[in-house]
């Protein structure tokens, strides 16, 4: 069997991929753009893609295909319905960074919570250097213990979020879907989760119902020192909500991992906000630790092995 992998680019090269056996070829692009996509996929049975898109007319021009190895967990990037009409199988990968996307988002709150960027810079431009005392303390630093923390999305990222959350001494709240109409045990409603909260978290995937499930009217019920951090997908937030919410003090501070259009583009409005302190925007990265790259490709190939053997014992 044939395997290509369409971005390989998109994992460092330390992290090793040990193609099972049973695929005699592994070929490997750094990356493929959409015009060269049906080109690299017409005799391959297996793909491997992380976020390179998979469309109706290059599926069916491959007509080796048998299986799409998604290197992510989300599979918006592929074409689920021409797949499902041509017998291709889809598999993806869950569930390999429940400790780096918790611990990213822990990074950012404290990062946001004790100003920690503000010193920083100030350090290196010398102020420490010409300060009256022993320290200066010209931004807030508050602790984590004893505020309120909402999770939006009751996930396992959620619940990873919750215990590191509840060993801060935070109290923990899981709100409940925008517009439900009964509230499930251990949730509360989703507006009041949102007014209750000092940090809200969002951990939930983007789907047409999570898609800017936090604008205007969501960010007007927040209190003005909550943090929003968005560490999950990008279109859960509205963008130019949010950017109206700092620029106007609705709350106090904002850390991203995510965007709507990814790589951003100089213009996007999240890039804006960067010049902002109580602004935090990191590329992306958070479910990219050693360790969970390396699990993640791990467990790729092990789908991968799995559905060969099964293919091969029909």
């Amino acid at each position: 069997m044939k395997a290509v992998f369409l971005d390989r680019g998109s994992f460092p090269r330390y992290i090793h991929i040990h193609i099972p056996a049973t695929v005699k070829e592994l070929v490997e692009y750094e990356n493929t753009a959409l015009d060269d996509v049906m080109e690299r996929i017409a005799d391959a049975d297996i793909v491997l893609t992380n976020k390179v898109v998979l469309n109706r007319n290059a599926l069916q021009k491959a007509v080796n295909l048998r299986l799409v190895q998604v290197m992510a967990t989300g599979t918006n990037n592929v074409d689920l319905d021409s797949c499902a009409e041509l017998n291709i199988t889809v598999q993806n990968v869950s569930d390999y960074s429940t400790i780096s996307v918790p611990e990213h988002t822990f990074a950012m709150l404290l990062a946001l919570r004790r100003n920690l960027v503000s010193y920083l810079d100030d350090v290196k431009a010398g102020k420490w250097a010409n300060s009256e005392y022993f320290c200066f303390l010209d931004y807030p630093i508050r602790d984590l213990s004893g505020s309120t923390m909402t999770i939006v999305g009751g996930g396992t990222l959620g619940k990873k979020v919750a215990n590191i959350a509840l060993a801060f001494g935070m109290k923990v709240l899981f709100a409940e879907r925008k517009g439900a109409t009964s509230i499930r045990e251990g949730y509360i409603a989703f507006e009041d989760a949102l007014q209750l909260a000092d940090v809200i978290s969002v951990n939930c995937p983007l789907t047409a119902e999570s898609k800017n499930l936090i604008g205007s009217a969501e960010f007007s019920l927040m209190k003005s020192g909550c943090l929003l951090l968005n560490i999950s997908r990008g279109g859960i937030v509205d963008e130019n909500a949010l950017q109206q919410a700092l620029e106007h003090g609705q709350i106090s501070g904002a850390a991203f991992d995510v965007a709507t259009q990814e790589p951003m583009p100089i213009n996007h409005p999240l890039q804006a906000l960067t010049k902002y302190p109580n602004f935090l925007l990191t590329p992306h990265i958070a479910w990219a630790s050693n360790e969970a790259m390396q699990t993640l490709v791990n467990m790729a190939m092990e789908k991968i092995a799995s559905f060969v053997e099964e293919l091969e014992h029909k």
